[in-house]
């Protein structure tokens, strides 16, 4: 835990501790391994890097070993640094992420922590003190002025970290301005959070817990569609705590969507994401994505193939009612999009994957099917060759230019 720990971040709180993980089966324990770093989380070269410089007890050697292994474990894949976030006012708006055109991304800098942090999680970088990876700004009024200059953003993502470990107070000066003139146009607010299940008590009975749920209420008033998109790996996080703090949600106002990967140790059966579903369904809770684990820090203990993925997608499917159908996947949010793992099949005499966009940086590619080589092996894009002898994906050329023309735009800032 010690080596792990000083590479990737850990946090647990008291609620997981107590309400969640069952410890007469610990280490195999899905919510032990969501939280509770693993040796196998590391390449055994690194680990032994690490530990090494750990035993000799200089510092400077452990935050070299660190930040070394810390690069090569992809902080910011997808080009999250390099593409997704906007030059506004003649400089980068580092708080923002701005990959596809209706929706953009907002971190604010008081909510770049969380209740506990999964281990599996993709914005790890946010989370280990190294302000040069972070994410994060606390301009509202910046904000607003970026999203009135764009009238094309309907959705605005006010992620993390997780915003609701900010204060009410706090994360009141960040909406509010989303109800001025010229911000009409941004009609769906989603809070993303893992406070629904690992500190419920954001919703209930903390001290300001009624002023969150007044807050979603006037927002909802005023017209906007209120989405908590709550982070759920497993049927056994939404304990008795959970499902009040769903009912006052709801109550206020708010959809509940919810979304997770599929990770080994955790959640990677077909019966455990049906039995997920069908808990969510009767409590009002939108199935909304299936993912795929980010080619990014502990990636390696965690990650599944593709055509496992598809498979568990497919019999959960098959397991549960229409209204638990929702979920959409197995999808990896890479760098050109959200592509979709429609099928596996044979065609004109080769296995393939079918591969759709879900979502693009290039709106005309949404809906896009595409064909790669079968592997059964590959856990993401980077992996599968194209289909049919093509040298190349329909989006390598585009995506080439995009990253040229970005290269030249931060130049210029």
């Amino acid at each position: 835990m010690r080596v792990v720990a000083s590479v990737l971040p850990f946090r647990v709180n008291q609620h997981v501790i107590d309400r969640l993980i069952r410890w007469d089966d610990v280490p195999d324990d899905p919510l032990f391994q969501l939280v509770f770093p693993q040796r196998g989380m590391l390449a055994p070269e690194q680990f032994e890097r690490v530990a090494a410089a750990l035993d000799s007890g200089d510092a400077e050697r452990l935050a070299s070993a660190v930040a070394a292994v810390r690069a090569e474990l992809a902080p910011h894949p997808g080009g999250q640094r390099e593409l997704n976030v906007p030059v506004f006012d003649g400089a980068p708006f580092r708080g923002v992420q701005h990959k596809y055109r209706e929706t953009v991304l907002y971190f604010p800098a008081q909510g770049q922590t969380c209740h506990a942090y999964c281990s599996f999680c993709f914005r790890w970088p946010q989370f280990v003190g190294d302000r040069a990876l972070r994410f994060a700004d606390d301009d509202a009024q910046r904000l607003a002025r970026y999203l009135a200059a764009h009238p094309d953003v309907s959705d605005l993502l006010v992620t993390g970290g997780d915003p609701l470990v900010m204060r009410t107070a706090l994360l009141e000066r960040h909406l509010e301005p989303l109800l001025g003139p010229g911000l009409e146009h941004v009609r769906d607010v989603r809070l993303g959070t893992k406070a629904l299940t690992f500190w419920p008590r954001r919703f209930t009975t903390d001290a300001d817990a009624d002023d969150l749920l007044r807050l979603i209420e006037r927002l909802v008033a005023a017209g906007r569609h209120v989405s908590i998109m709550a982070h759920l790996e497993h049927w056994r996080e939404l304990d008795d705590e959970a499902r009040l703090a769903v009912q006052r949600l709801r109550s206020a106002g708010a959809l509940i969507r919810s979304q997770a990967p599929v990770l080994r140790h955790v959640n990677d059966d077909a019966a455990t994401w049906a039995r997920t579903w069908r808990e969510q369904v009767a409590l009002g809770i939108v199935p909304y994505y299936m993912f795929v684990e980010r080619d990014t820090g502990a990636r390696r203990w965690f990650e599944v193939p593709l055509a496992r993925c598809l498979e568990i997608h497919r019999e959960a499917f098959a397991a549960v009612g229409g209204l638990a159908r929702t979920a959409r996947g197995p999808s990896m949010s890479a760098e050109p999009g959200k592509i979709e793992v429609v099928d596996a099949t044979r065609l004109v005499g080769e296995d393939v994957f079918v591969l759709r966009f879900i979502q693009a940086r290039d709106p005309s590619w949404v809906h896009h099917t595409f064909h790669a080589r079968f592997d059964p092996h590959a856990t993401w894009i980077d992996g599968l060759r194209p289909a049919f002898g093509a040298s190349e994906f329909f989006f390598e050329a585009p995506m080439r230019a995009l990253r040229a023309e970005a290269a030249a735009r931060r130049a210029t800032a």
